[in-house]
């Protein structure tokens, strides 16, 4: 019982004075820009540094930009084999009807009862952002648009998008559409790095289909920033929203903006985030790879404590103007049991500036810890059973203190 008690707990490690001796500084608080984005988010893709956030938690309707999670699982399906971008889908009279040329929303202008090739549809999808593509997708790949929806929500979940769920592919208006700005960068930067040889589609200018030329919704693409992708969107409920992508110097940015008035508006909060973003930060070294950032507490193990590290880099984004103080945590769930094994992921570093989370990595073991003597093991019992509350109550208060 004592156990069980003791893994609930998450143990928190103070490192904030190591990242001062060496200088470490805030990623979130460069020269003050303001959007009139309802909601939106800055986040640096290489490292994950989020630069700037304004209600990313906030739950809203995705419209057109759920096609990036539909994208997300067409690109698996072809990844693992089940399809090919030869294949062809037929278009029912559902896809056509809802959203096709009677539909009066974004099409690719799919015929009924017709056969498209999965590339074609991909790129109608990804250029025109058409609906009839996207439901034609679903249906063929899933059944039903509905079993569709529900691999996107695995999906979804699976790579941390924490405030996501889907009821459709495409994003047209249902109130059980939600997403926020924080999951879609998330969305996006898993599509960016997992799928390098489709993401080149979304910097496509065009797309002709059955004789119609039709040109690409992302008004980043025109500009000289860098800008090579991603989607658009607009419902009455959601307002104006964009997923921007832009690279520069060998740095990746990804901004969301959402819940603006205007085309004219969505488009300049996108540049003037990712615009700002160049240009106002610089990388910062947290830790080396290989270096021991922390140490966390083993139970039943040959030795008490493990070394806490990285095999990469940890690298950050702070402003250039500022100098302001970080504050950094590490998380585990614990004390960690034996056996260990060396790169075991089993712990996170958190970077925090005024109470708010801007940094994340994940840390592993630096050496394997295997279980010790049976003396050892009823040591740590002893001690679990005795501290176990002990434990709970000072590592709550310390939680509260250091958030001061």
């Amino acid at each position: 019982m004592a156990r069980q008690r003791g893994r609930g707990f998450l143990f928190c490690l103070l490192i904030a004075s190591a990242l001062l001796l060496h200088g470490r500084y805030p990623a979130a608080h460069a020269e003050t820009i303001t959007t009139a984005a309802e909601q939106a988010i800055l986040i640096d893709a290489n490292t994950g540094t989020v630069l700037f956030e304004k209600n990313a938690d906030q739950q809203i309707p995705p419209a057109s930009l759920a096609k990036l999670a539909t994208m997300a699982i067409v690109f698996e399906a072809l990844r693992n084999g089940e399809f090919s971008l030869d294949d062809e889908f037929f278009i029912s009279e559902k896809a056509w009807r809802e959203g096709g040329a009677p539909s009066g929303g974004s099409t690719m202008f799919a015929n009924i009862n017709s056969n498209i090739r999965l590339e074609d549809l991909i790129r109608g999808v990804i250029i025109q952002s058409g609906n009839d593509a996207a439901i034609t997708i679903a249906e063929n790949m899933a059944g039903t648009e509905q079993a569709f929806a529900e691999r996107m929500n695995a999906h979804a979940a699976e790579i941390g998008m924490r405030s996501t769920h889907f009821t459709n592919a495409t994003g047209l208006p249902d109130e059980n559409n939600k997403t926020t700005a924080r999951d879609l960068s998330i969305l996006a930067k898993y599509i960016i790095e997992a799928y390098p040889q489709f993401y080149s589609i979304y910097s496509e200018p065009e797309f002709t289909w059955n004789n119609i030329r039709q040109f690409n919704r992302n008004p980043l693409l025109s500009m000289t920033i860098g800008a090579d992708g991603m989607k658009t969107g607009y419902t009455e409920a959601s307002g104006y929203s964009l997923v921007g992508s832009a690279a520069k110097d060998g740095r990746r940015l990804i901004a969301v903006v959402s819940g603006l008035d205007t085309r004219k508006a969505r488009a300049e909060a996108g540049r003037r985030l990712l615009v700002w973003g160049f240009t106002s930060f610089e990388e910062v070294g947290l830790f080396p790879a290989g270096e021991t950032v922390a140490h966390a507490s083993v139970f039943k193990g040959a030795i008490g404590r493990v070394p806490l590290t990285s095999n990469d880099d940890i690298v950050m984004f702070r402003p250039r103007t500022d100098r302001g103080r970080l504050r950094g945590r590490v998380i585990y769930e614990g004390p960690l049991e034996a056996p260990l094994a060396a790169g075991d992921t089993v712990a996170t570093l958190q970077i925090l500036s005024e109470r708010r989370l801007i940094f994340e990595a994940p840390l592993i073991a630096a050496q394997d810890v295997p279980v010790g003597p049976i003396h050892r093991r009823a040591l740590d019992g002893l001690y679990e059973l005795a501290a176990s509350f002990f434990h709970e109550q000072v590592l709550d208060r310390l939680a509260v203190n250091t958030e001061e």
